[in-house]
C-alpha cells in the first residue's frame, strides 16, 4: 500500500490518476498536485466514491523547487509521478532528492527558454559531440545519476508509451525472442479523427517543436541528421490501413543505443496527414513556433505559447476523436544463429478510452504506462539506487500490467518490414 503524490493535471495526468484509482491495492492514497488546484479538485470529486483510493489535491508550481520540496515534506509520498511538463523534469528531481522520494516521469527533459546562453552553451558542445540538434536530450537527467545513487532512490526515466511501453518491447523481445537485435524501428500510427482543422494530440508547445524539428536515426554507432519530414514511408498498420509517416528525432533512440548491445540502427517513425503539414508548415513560416519572446503592444509573448491558447485542449478531445492508435516497435536480430524479424505493437481505441475514462486513445496510451512505472517502483517490483531508463530493468511484469490494464500487445512474427 503506496502512497504517490502526482503532479500535474492535464489529459496524461487524468488518464494515470484514473488508473492508479483503478488500482488501489498498490495506490492507497494519491495527491494530485498542479498550478491550477481547481483542475485538481474537479478530478477528485469526479472520482470521489469510485475507488477505494484516497485522494487529496494540492496547489504547486513545478517550477518551484522550494515549493516542491515542501510539499513532499508534508504529503510524504513513497514516490512522486511527473506528468507536468518536460521543462519542469530538473525541478521535481532536485526535490526529490532533497526528500528522499522515487521519481518517475514520461519525457525527458526540455528547455523551455532554448535561448538561455547557458543552456545554449550546453547544447552547442552537445550538437557537435553528439551529431544531433533536437533540443530535447538525457544528459541533463543522466547527470543526476550518482546524486540518485548516493541518495539510495530511484529515478525511472520515460515511463509512456513511446518512450516508454517501446523501451519494454526491446526488452521483452532481447529477453524471450533474440540473442542480438540489429534493428529497430519504432512506429507511431494514430489513426483517428477529431474534426478539427489543425489540433495537436499532446501539449501543443511540445508537439509541434519536436515535429518541426531536424529528424535523426542511429546508425553504426553515430548519429545521422536528416531534414524536418525529409524521409517518408508508406506502412499498412494492423487494425488502422495504410498511412503515411514520417522519420522523427525521439529520445527513446539515444537511451536504447546505449542500453542493446549490438544495435546497429534505431529509427522512430510518426504518421501523419497531410492537412497536419500543411497547417504545420504555414505556423511555422510566419513564426508561430518559434520559442523567442516578442514584444506585442508593449508586454513580452512567446509565440508559440501564444499559439497554444488558440488550438484546442488536447484533453478535451476525447468526445469527438474517433478511430485507433498503433504504436510499436519491429525488431530484426539473430536467434540460434537465425535471422529473425517480429513486430509488437499495441492498438488502441480513441473512444474505448474516451468510455472508459474520458480521454483520447494518445493520452491513454502514455497515462496507463505512467501509472504503471510508478506502481512498479512503489511496489520495489524495480528497484536500484539511481536514474534508470525503462528497458533497464526487467520487462516481463510490466508487460503483465499492460493487458491488465488496457493495453493489450500483440507479436506478429512475419511482418511487412520498413525499407
Amino acid at each position: 500500500m503506496g502512497r504517490l503524490l502526482i503532479i500535474g493535471c492535464g489529459g496524461v495526468a487524468g488518464v494515470a490518476i484514473h488508473k492508479c484509482c483503478q488500482n488501489s491495492g498498490t495506490f492507497s492514497e494519491i495527491c494530485i498536485a498542479s498550478r491550477t488546484k481547481s483542475k485538481c479538485d474537479a478530478l477528485q470529486e469526479k472520482l470521489s466514491g469510485t475507488t477505494d483510493t484516497v485522494i487529496t489535491t494540492a496547489q504547486v508550481d513545478a517550477d518551484d523547487v522550494d515549493a516542491l520540496i515542501a510539499l513532499m515534506r508534508e504529503y510524504k509520498p513513497d514516490a512522486v509521478l511527473n506528468v507536468a511538463l518536460p521543462y519542469q523534469d530538473l525541478t521535481i528531481m532536485d526535490a526529490c532528492l532533497a526528500c528522499g522520494v522515487d521519481y518517475i516521469d514520461t519525457a525527458n527533459y526540455e528547455a523551455e527558454d532554448t535561448e538561455d546562453p547557458a543552456w545554449r552553451a550546453v547544447y552547442e558542445k552537445r550538437c557537435r559531440e553528439k551529431g544531433f540538434t533536437a533540443y530535447f536530450d538525457y544528459s541533463w537527467q543522466w547527470a543526476y545519476r550518482e546524486r540518485f545513487r548516493e541518495a539510495g532512490i530511484t529515478a525511472l526515466l520515460g515511463s509512456g508509451f513511446d518512450p516508454g511501453v517501446t523501451g519494454v518491447f526491446t526488452a521483452y523481445a532481447l529477453k524471450h525472442y533474440f540473442d542480438e537485435i540489429h534493428e529497430i524501428d519504432i512506429l507511431d500510427c494514430n489513426g483517428g479523427d477529431h474534426g478539427y482543422p489543425f489540433a495537436t494530440n499532446f501539449n501543443p508547445e511540445i508537439n509541434l517543436r519536436e515535429v518541426s524539428a531536424n529528424g535523426s536515426y542511429w546508425e553504426d554507432g553515430h548519429w545521422v541528421e536528416t531534414r524536418p519530414m525529409e524521409i517518408k514511408r508508406v506502412y499498412d498498420f494492423p487494425e488502422v490501413g495504410e498511412k503515411e509517416m514520417y522519420l522523427l528525432h525521439h529520445e527513446e533512440i539515444e537511451s536504447l543505443a546505449k542500453n542493446v548491445p549490438g544495435v546497429r540502427r534505431i529509427r522512430f517513425f510518426m504518421t501523419f496527414g497531410q492537412s497536419y503539414l500543411t497547417h504545420m508548415k504555414c505556423l511555422e513560416d510566419v513564426g508561430m513556433l518559434s520559442t523567442a519572446p516578442v514584444r506585442y503592444e508593449g508586454r513580452e509573448i512567446v509565440p508559440i505559447q501564444f499559439l497554444k491558447a488558440l488550438l484546442p485542449d488536447p484533453a478535451s478531445l476525447g468526445p469527438r476523436t474517433v478511430g485507433k492508435t498503433n504504436i510499436g516497435c519491429i525488431f530484426t536480430g539473430v536467434k540460434d544463429g537465425k535471422e529473425k524479424t517480429i513486430y509488437i505493437y499495441n492498438v488502441c481505441d480513441h473512444q474505448e478510452c474516451y468510455r472508459e475514462v474520458g480521454s483520447q486513445a494518445i493520452s491513454y496510451t502514455t497515462g496507463v504506462p505512467a501509472m504503471i512505472g510508478a506502481a512498479l517502483i512503489v511496489n520495489k517490483v524495480w528497484d536500484g539506487d539511481g536514474v534508470f531508463n525503462i528497458e533497464e530493468f526487467d520487462p516481463d511484469p510490466f508487460m503483465e500490467m499492460l493487458r491488465t490494464y488496457g493495453l493489450p500487445w500483440v507479436v506478429d512474427e512475419h511482418p511487412q518490414t520498413v525499407e
